[in-house]
């Protein structure tokens, strides 16, 4: 077994809820998203971001609105729903959860 690819498969079973952690509070344009998970290790490329943000809107817990910049064409902003802020308080949850059972399993260790 390949490390690497357990952790790109470690980090993608909790992206969804990094990037709804990330929108909590703010809206924020692709780019600014990208950049909050790179500095927390969270590494994406725009090829896996603009996938999954799509499938958040569409399952109706992002909205986005365009704003015009001064540098260029509008941007998209991304912000949760009610729907997604709902979602991300159940994977806190579930979150908290899984780290206990690890932490418990971990202790239990002979």
């Amino acid at each position: 077994m390949k490390l690497e690819n357990t952790k790109a498969q470690m980090r993608k079973g909790v992206l969804e809820y990094c990037i709804l952690l990330v929108l909590d509070g703010k809206p924020l344009y692709a780019s600014d998203i990208i950049e909050a998970l790179k500095e927390a290790k969270m590494i994406v490329v725009e090829g896996t971001l603009y996938p999954l943000l799509t499938r958040l809107k569409n399952a109706g817990l992002l909205a986005y609105r365009w704003e015009e910049s001064t540098q260029g064409p509008p941007r998209k902003y991304y912000e949760l729903t009610d729907s997604g802020r709902s979602l991300m308080t159940e994977l806190g949850d579930s979150w908290s959860e899984l780290v206990n059972a690890i932490e418990t399993i971990k202790t239990k260790k002979a």
